[in-house]
């Protein structure tokens, strides 16, 4: 075939777009292959303690004892499909007996109470192994203002207690601080904070930070901020002898200025940037960001439109770059409106009705905030009570599970027409497609909604290849 164009000839207009190429490979690599806690849990720093993670889970496993003592009830409080009005009837006890006795059975002929009893099942455990997978010690709204006395020993007694659960392994997965703001009235606060925590855990660890320790910047709203933060921690790192990089933060998008700045011009990558290859994660904070929009109390919820544009925001802007996202949380809390106690009257019939009735309706809500933001792609989101663990884990398994034929088929015969293409010759050019339907698998085992054994089953794949958490991987060992 003719030509009038020599290849050889046009490599030097192509440089300048090769070199592009590699500088937007640089800033946008693309998903990240590691585990990304479902959560995070806030409490003051003043209340931390080396065991906070352990009795987190059983205060969530007495709510779900003391307000659903069986999987009937609890389904009918969140409103599983197939049980939502069952709670209480004279069929649930059958039911729930049938189930228990046998499963397999019941997969066959019921399959709304066998999903039901499985997520159940599953939460259950999950309260027992490992009730939380992110904790951030407060010094912010979960802490207060306090004189600079009692903060000082208050950081340095929660890095002891930090200290403590590292050497006793009780500690989540992931694990951190969230500091005070940057601003110019809590500024020199909040690094003093940063310093004492970090040098008093240092030492009383022997100089070691817990796998997956973050520093979380809270009401950011310039990128002076998160750079004055990352030089921060160069200094700490450089005085304490750390490994440069070692201390990484996320940044609190909760004010309308860290969305667009006053240019008018989208802030969200600028504040990621400012802090020099640092800044791994972006949480939502729902009601400072609705409050600083003009929105009243009565309509501040992760609900409303303002909190789904700004997310939108969040989530275009840190497509690709690895940053992981994370939702706001819910403030109405499952917790009872009387309480009975050794010092008090025993509750009456109504009382304890109405704590059911306040526990559960909480447990819906939650439910559904967590369910609204799986949907829209946030696979991350706060919790500020041990009983809204409950739900949390509920939401999150019956996401992933109520799916999970459906993806094990599609990812199976992606796989399939993947590898064919590649073995004749072909391009295949969608990779990111197979590493989604990868990544939802790899979701779904990290939380504890599916076991790895579970996932090779459903879909081929060996442990070794989940390890490598790769589409393109897998298809790289599957052509040798």
């Amino acid at each position: 075939m003719k030509r009038s164009l020599d290849s050889e000839s046009l490599q030097d207009l192509f440089q300048p777009l090769r070199r592009a190429h590699e500088v937007f490979a640089s800033r946008y690599p693309g998903p990240r292959g590691d585990r990304q806690p479902v959560h995070t849990v806030y409490g003051g720093a003043h209340l931390f303690r080396a065991d906070t993670a352990k009795r987190m889970g059983e205060k969530a496993l007495e709510a779900l004892a003391e307000y659903a003592p069986d999987f009937i009830t609890f389904a009918s409080a969140i409103q599983l499909p197939g049980l939502e009005y069952l709670g209480g009837s004279p069929d649930a006890a059958a039911l729930a007996k049938a189930v228990q006795a046998n499963p397999e059975v019941a997969r066959k002929d019921n399959p709304h109470a066998w999903f039901a009893s499985m997520i159940y099942q599953r939460v259950r455990e999950k309260l027992r192994r490992e009730p939380v997978e992110d904790f951030r010690i407060d010094f912010e709204d979960g802490f207060g203002n306090r004189p600079d006395e009692e903060e000082d020993r208050f950081a340095a007694s929660a890095a002891g207690e930090l200290a403590a659960g590292m050497a006793a392994g009780s500690l989540p997965p992931f694990i951190g601080l969230r500091i005070k703001p940057f601003n110019e009235e809590l500024r020199n606060r909040s690094i003093r904070t940063l310093d004492i925590f970090v040098t008093e855990l240092l030492g009383k660890s022997g100089g070691r930070l817990p796998q997956n320790f973050l520093i979380t910047l809270p009401k950011i709203t310039i990128p002076e901020e998160s750079a004055a933060l990352a030089a921060v921690c160069a200094r700490l790192e450089s005085a304490l002898g750390l490994r440069s990089g070692t201390l990484q933060i996320e940044l609190m998008i909760e004010t309308p200025q860290s969305i667009f700045n006053d240019r008018g011009e989208l802030n969200l990558l600028r504040l990621a940037a400012a802090a020099q290859g640092r800044c791994v994660g972006a949480h939502f904070g729902t009601y400072d960001y609705t409050a600083g929009r003009g929105i009243t109390a009565a309509y501040q919820h992760m609900l409303h439109l303002a909190c789904d544009f700004a997310k939108e925001a969040m989530q275009v802007a840190y497509a690709g770059t690895g940053i992981w996202l994370s939702d706001g949380a819910t403030n109405i809390l499952p917790v009872p409106v009387h309480h009975g106690g050794a010092h008090s009257s025993p509750l009456t019939t109504k009382q304890s009705g109405e704590n059911h009735k306040a526990v559960r309706q909480a447990w819906k809500l939650h439910f559904e905030h967590v369910r609204h933001s799986l949907v829209n792609g946030f696979y991350q989101g706060w919790d500020l009570h041990p009983a809204q663990l409950v739900t949390r884990y509920a939401a999150v398994y019956s996401f992933f599970l109520e799916s999970l034929d459906a993806a094990s088929e599609r990812l199976r015969n992606f796989i399939d027409k993947a590898a064919q293409a590649t073995l004749v010759g072909e391009v295949f050019d969608d990779a990111a497609t197979g590493q989604g339907l990868l990544n939802y698998f790899l979701r779904a085992i990290n939380c504890g909604a599916i076991t790895a054994e579970e996932a090779q089953r459903q879909t081929g794949l060996t442990q070794e290849e989940f390890r490598g958490a790769s589409f393109v991987k897998i298809l790289d060992g599957r052509k040798k």
